[in-house]
């Protein structure tokens, strides 16, 4: 074997002792400090699931919506009318969108809005209204979901609604959750976002500790008391006042 191969071999022969020296110091390093591994933080699945946004920003927007369904997701905090064409009837509140319900679209369109009605959307020069049908029905109805000032529009459709049907986007919460929610009701286990959707948002709690505190829903004015323990519905009984 000449010189130049000897060296070769050699120079390899350290490097090589070198980098296992250095992958040994580093694994002394790692399991010596003493302290355990980090567990990985648990993810809520309710925050992994895809919530589509529509970002209206014009009436011709709203519009699209004609001939899609959408479902509540803010139960419990809007009236709707009785509509006739372009014109809601403000002064016969037909009800409350419940959470989870569905509304089939059949259009949009501005009118202005009587003061009695802007106390959850801001009535601005007029009010848009989404014209829709419940299942089962072919009464038209409307539900204001944003307001004209000017030449610029607000809406809040992205925060009251889902664009797809809640069933499926959480069908993991299982049928008995959803048998409760669609009959606007509580079951022991349910967390606090399904008791949200069961019985509307609004509500009132002494503690910040979401998921760990009693919650009184308002429930369309038969206030239900929920007690959570790390977000699973312990006990729950009707309230004398809201």
């Amino acid at each position: 074997m000449n010189s130049n191969k000897k060296i070769a071999i050699a120079v390899t022969v350290v490097l090589l002792l070198a980098l296992a020296i250095r992958v040994a110091l580093i694994y002394q390093e790692r399991h010596d400090t003493g302290q355990a591994p980090q567990a990985t933080a648990k993810v809520d699945p309710d925050e992994l699931v895809f919530l589509k946004k529509q970002r209206p920003s014009s009436l011709a927007d709203e519009k699209k919506l004609a001939g899609t369904t959408i479902w509540v997701s803010a139960g419990g905090q809007l009236d709707y009318y009785p509509a006739v064409a372009h014109h809601a009837d403000y002064a016969h509140s037909a009800g409350t969108l419940l959470g989870a319900e569905p509304l089939a679209i059949k259009d949009a369109f501005e009118q202005v809005a009587p003061k009695s009605a802007t106390f959850r959307i801001p009535g601005g020069d007029k009010q848009v209204l989404l014209a829709f049908t419940l299942p089962g029905s072919a009464t038209l109805y409307a539900v204001p979901v944003g307001y004209r000032q000017g030449s610029d529009y607000t809406f809040v459709s992205d925060d009251i609604f889902f664009y797809d049907d809640p069933h499926q986007l959480f069908n993991y919460w299982g049928p008995k959750v959803w048998q409760a929610i669609d009959a606007h009701q509580v079951v022991l286990g349910m967390s606090e976002r399904q008791v949200q959707l069961s019985l509307g948002q609004v509500s009132k709690s002494t503690s910040q500790d979401y998921g760990n505190r009693m919650v009184v829903f308002d429930n369309l004015g038969k206030p239900m008391a929920v007690t959570f323990v790390s977000d699973q519905v312990t006990a729950f009984r009707p309230d004398q006042g809201f």
